[in-house]
C-alpha cells in the first residue's frame, strides 16, 4: 500500500511511519517547523501542506494519507495565529482537495480534543458541541468542518494528551526535565484536569482507522480518565526521585482547565488497550529523559 504522512517527523507521525515502513510503501512530508525525527526507510519529502502543486505531485497513486502536519501547541497558535490558520485550516484543504483529485481512498485527520473548549459536563462525547477556546482548538474545529465538506472516506481521530518518552514541548515532558534537574514544577492555576493517552495507543489508533474498516468518526482517542495537574506533579516528581518543588502561577486564559473524554465509541469502533492507569508510561519517559541530558 503507498501510504502519505503529513507531519511524518512530528512526534506522533514519526512513530507512525516506523510502524508502516517495511510493509508499505511510505512517503513523509514535513516542513520541520517543529518535527524533527525521519525514518530510515521511508521517502522523505521536505516541504509544506499549504504547497497545492507538491501536493498534488505527492499524492499521485497514494492509497491513504495521515495528515497530522499541524500548528500543535495551544501556546504557540497563540502566540503565532496566522500560522496556526493558514497550516491548520488552509492546508488541510490543500490536502483534502489533493486527495480529491488524485482519487485518494481514505483520509485520516488528525484533530484535538480542543476543538470542545471548556465543556460543562464531563466526559465529553463525540456528539457535544465544538466550543474552542483557544486559536488552536478554533483551528482544528475548522479543519473538521473542511473534511465534512469533502467526498469519500475521511476519518477525524480527536486526541486528547498524547504522551510517551521523546517528546517536547508539552506538559509530561515538561514536568519531567525539569523533575531531573531539581528544578520547580509549575502549575498554571492547579485546577487543570487532563486525559493522557500514551503515544503506542494513539499510534494504535491511527493504524486501524486507516488500514481497517472504514470508520467515520469522530471518535476520541483518549483515555476516559481525568488526571489532576497537581497529582501528575506531584507523580512526576516521585518518580523521578526529585527534590523538585511544586509551584502555583496564575492560570493562563486560553488553556482548557477540565477535559476528560468519553472512550465509548472508540472502544465500541477499535481494538485499544484500556491501561488501569492512564500514566504507566512515566518511568519510561523518565528514563528516556534521564538518557538525553
Amino acid at each position: 500500500m503507498n501510504i502519505l504522512i503529513t507531519g511524518g517527523a512530528g512526534y506522533i507521525g514519526s512513530r507512525l511511519a516506523a510502524r508502516l515502513e517495511g510493509e508499505h510503501n511510505v512517503t513523509v512530508l514535513d516542513n520541520f517547523h517543529r518535527g524533527t525525527a525521519v525514518t530510515e526507510s521511508a521517502r522523505l519529502c521536505e516541504g509544506d501542506i499549504r504547497d497545492e502543486s507538491l501536493l498534488n505531485e505527492l499524492t499521485r497513486n497514494i492509497d491513504v494519507i495521515f495528515h497530522l502536519a499541524a500548528e500543535s501547541a495551544v501556546m504557540s497558535a497563540n502566540a503565532d495565529p496566522e500560522y496556526c490558520f493558514s497550516t491548520n485550516v488552509t492546508g488541510t484543504f490543500r490536502v483534502l482537495q489533493a486527495a480529491k483529485a488524485n482519487n485518494v481512498k481514505r483520509v485520516v485527520f488528525s484533530s484535538s480534543r480542543e476543538v470542545y473548549g471548556e465543556s460543562p459536563r464531563l466526559p465529553v462525547a463525540e456528539s457535544a458541541p465544538l466550543a474552542p477556546r483557544n486559536i488552536y482548538g478554533a483551528s482544528k474545529a475548522a479543519a473538521e468542518m473542511c473534511c465534512g465538506a469533502f467526498p469519500g472516506e475521511i476519518s477525524i481521530a480527536r486526541f486528547s494528551n498524547v504522551y510517551g518518552p521523546g517528546d517536547k514541548g508539552r506538559v509530561i515532558p515538561h514536568f519531567v526535565k525539569n523533575a531531573v534537574l531539581d528544578l520547580p514544577l509549575t502549575l498554571f492555576g492547579a485546577r487543570q484536569v487532563i486525559d493522557f493517552v500514551w503515544i503506542d495507543t494513539a499510534v494504535e489508533a491511527l493504524l486501524q482507522l486507516g488500514l481497517g474498516p472504514y470508520i467515520p468518526g469522530p471518535l476520541n482517542i483518549a483515555s476516559g480518565t481525568g488526571i489532576a495537574i497537581f497529582e501528575l506533579a506531584s507523580r512526576v516528581v516521585s518518580a523521578a526521585g526529585s527534590s523538585s518543588t511544586i509551584e502555583i502561577a496564575p492560570a493562563r486564559e486560553v488553556e482548557v482547565m477540565r477535559f476528560v473524554a468519553d472512550v465509548t465509541a472508540a472502544r465500541s469502533a477499535l481494538n485499544l488497550p484500556v491501561p488501569e492507569d492512564p500514566l504507566f508510561g512515566l518511568p519510561e519517559v523518565i528514563q528516556a529523559a534521564r538518557c538525553s541530558s
